[in-house]
């Protein structure tokens, strides 16, 4: 089982940096590694000194490199849209639409990225992908996806397939979703997904920190450490599992009282071309210790606290439904289905203190 490793932090933190060191830590060990870089600058060629193609190249022995263009991966999916168009619909309208005319709609490059990040994942060629996707907001939004669209399946299913144009396009819409997100899932699927765990699994394998896992980044600067802990908590709120703190070009002046349930890993500063002493100062990044729970739910008392590092109190909103808590803050909604017991209990209370919204059943 391949694992996927990331990293979160405010711009000119470094991400790149690591992400490479990272590869060629991981890649001198023995492990098969692709750096996937979502990047339109050319950090990656000034650092590495070679241009990163749009297909995997090899870098070093077990390093390869690989960087996402979105007009490309759209071109190849757009082959199997109109294949399973002229498949299931017997009027297809986008066959004579060539994906060159096509421009990117806002939030494909996240949904684009995942795909190529999935099949190079499931392609048993890897042991290890590195994902730097050159903007945290837009990594995380990428990692919510298939959350948000569980989301709005669950919402709107009834009325899209009791509608004409759902009970048209229904046959052609399922093989789609199985195309891109690699998801046999139909409509029926998602109506027994509180009696099978359909949505409960997924979000379990986005916590595997053994299979998915992030790391904060930061430098010294108060602005990296705040940003960085207000990812740390946009990482809970779509589920990925963060297992500790990169500090950048560290000098060694403490920060770890800002990150009190992770480990801390300082970084000196890179010279020139000498990569080894970031390579040594790096974690073992196939440790396979737990990451820090971000949900905590005691269901002799009642009591549920999800940890929300980095947001303040008017950034969290709360609703309930009968069997799940929705949790949104900064810019993610998280969605926490509660156990058996505690299915139908109101809210008796809620409050936030110490990063943490503590809410009695």
């Amino acid at each position: 089982m391949a694992l996927i490793l990331t990293f979160l932090g405010k711009s000119a933190s470094g991400s790149s940096t690591v992400a490479i060191a990272t590869a060629k830590k991981l890649a001198a060990s023995g492990s098969r590694v692709l750096l996937v870089s979502q990047d339109s600058t050319p950090s990656f060629d000034t650092l590495l000194n070679i241009p990163a193609q749009s297909s995997p190249t090899e870098i070093e022995p077990n390093f390869e490199l690989v960087n996402l263009k979105s007009s490309q991966l759209l071109s190849e999916i757009w082959t199997e849209f109109k294949d399973l168009e002229a498949k299931y619909l017997k009027l297809p309208t986008f066959k004579s639409i060539y994906e060159q005319e096509l421009g990117i709609l806002p939030g494909m490059d996240e949904a684009l990225a995942l795909n190529a990040l999935r099949k190079y994942y499931q392609s048993g060629i890897y042991d290890v992908v590195i994902y730097d996707g050159g903007n945290t907001f837009r990594t995380l939004r990428m990692f919510s996806i298939p959350s948000v669209l569980n989301w709005y399946l669950e919402r709107f299913r009834q009325i899209f397939a009791e509608s004409d144009l759902g009970k048209t396009l229904v046959p052609f819409i399922q093989p789609l979703i199985s195309t891109i997100l690699n998801t046999s899932w139909t409509l029926d699927d998602i109506d027994k997904a509180s009696n099978n765990n359909i949505l409960h699994e997924g979000n379990a394998t986005l916590k595997d920190s053994s299979r998915i896992a992030a790391y904060l980044i930061t430098t010294e600067d108060k602005a990296a450490v705040a940003a960085a802990k207000y990812f740390w908590g946009g990482a809970y709120q779509v589920g990925l599992s963060v297992k500790g703190v990169i500090v950048n070009q560290s000098s060694g002046l403490p920060i770890d009282k800002h990150f009190d349930q992770l480990k801390l890993f300082s970084l000196p500063k890179k010279v020139e071309d000498n990569w080894q002493p970031l390579i040594e100062a790096l974690p073992d990044f196939l440790d396979k210790s737990h990451t820090p729970l971000s949900i905590d739910i005691d269901v002799a008392t009642g009591q549920i606290k999800i940890f929300l590092p980095g947001f303040e109190k008017n950034q969290v909103k709360l609703t309930q439904s009968v069997s799940e808590l929705t949790v949104e803050a900064g810019d993610q909604r998280r969605k926490i289905y509660l156990p058996d017991p505690l299915v139908g209990k109101a809210v008796k209370s809620a409050k936030f203190q110490d990063n943490y919204l503590v809410v009695s059943l």
